[in-house]
């Protein structure tokens, strides 16, 4: 007996096999997971190394290519591929898909050590990281104001948007893009230098010996006992302005003699500007198993909380979704099934 007999013969047993494939449907289709790309767990490694003041040459010479020569050798490397610019060498290793992540991440961890005492002493460790298809910003915020300095957005973006930001179920972390961390900046006039006789790396010097944290010890008597805490760092310009450099015909040489010191960013190469303005980026990266979709609604139905305990002039929006491509493609997909 066919199922077109069975189905004209029994029509409710035909109604009921109709509801029980709908019920199923309905079923998967509210249960499948939205992702723009499958999660995968691709073999590739990436070394990132820092050498500070170094150029593109001398990061090639002296980091990338002794890297390079120590790697070629680990079983299963499909490709390499290097990049060394001003101050940073990226080495990116791709191998065939039997190797295992962890495995390959083991052996680059294990070849980078060898060849650590052949690079410069100044440069910094190499850090060895797998290569994750989702570590990418899925949304970016920008934040804005018209009436409060980059190194004041940049100290409040990261002390109270990004921990709530990262309270947001399946978020992994938070990129703050075009930060203004503060520091101490020493300007030097060269020529007040040269007529001293004196360097950079003399004022260099005098920093690394008078500007440390010293642990005191501690104070003890028979009933109590007392933490000593040395004030022995610096911390306002005009501490750094006293400081001491060297000394000529018994006279101190202060560094107020030679340059000045003021708060400034530790590092204003990078910046961010959305629609013509300075302002700082928050990039939300999502945890790999987590939703797109389900994260990025989540981030902005955030924001209006954020926005009210901003300070006046202050302003937060989303500058680039891409969640909204995936919207759309599942919009698509909907109507085409429909």
């Amino acid at each position: 007996m066919v199922l077109s007999d069975l189905s004209i013969k029994r029509p409710v047993l035909a109604t009921v096999m109709s509801l029980v494939i709908l019920l199923i449907g309905y079923m998967g289709y509210s249960r499948l997971s939205v992702r723009e790309y499958p999660n995968i767990d691709a073999p590739v490694v990436s070394v990132r190394t820092i050498y500070k003041g170094a150029s593109a040459q001398v990061i090639e010479s002296a980091i990338t290519q002794p890297l390079e020569d120590s790697l070629s050798g680990i079983e299963g490397i499909k490709t390499i591929k290097s990049v060394s610019r001003e101050e940073v060498s990226t080495i990116t290793v791709a191998f065939v898909n039997s190797r295992s992540a962890d495995d390959a991440a083991n052996d680059v961890r294990d070849r980078v050590a060898r060849v650590r005492n052949l690079m410069p002493e100044a440069a910094n460790e190499s850090i060895v990281a797998k290569v994750e298809a989702d570590a990418q910003a899925i949304i970016w915020l920008a934040f804005v104001s018209d009436k409060h300095p980059q190194i004041e957005l940049s100290d409040y973006a990261d002390r109270y948007i990004a921990d709530q930001l990262k309270s947001v179920p399946g978020v992994a972390s938070v990129i703050i893009g075009g930060e203004r961390k503060p520091a101490m900046r020493l300007w030097l006039d060269r020529e007040r230098l040269a007529a001293l006789g004196l360097t950079p790396g003399d004022v260099e010097s005098a920093l690394r010996r008078q500007n440390i944290e010293v642990p005191g010890g501690r104070i003890e008597s028979t009933m109590r006992e007392f933490t000593v805490l040395a004030a022995t760092d610096l911390q306002k310009p005009e501490q750094f302005a006293e400081m001491i450099i060297t000394e000529a015909n018994g006279y101190p040489i202060r560094l107020k003699d030679v340059g000045r010191a003021e708060i400034g960013a530790f590092d204003d190469r990078n910046i961010v500007r959305v629609n013509g303005k300075d302002a700082i980026g928050l990039g939300i990266v999502k945890q790999s198993t987590a939703n797109t979709l389900a994260v990025a609604q989540a981030v902005k139905a955030m924001l209006p909380k954020i926005k009210t305990g901003l300070k006046d002039g202050m302003d937060i929006w989303p500058a680039f979704d891409t969640s909204i491509f995936i919207e759309e493609s599942v919009a698509a997909v909907k109507q085409t099934m429909i």
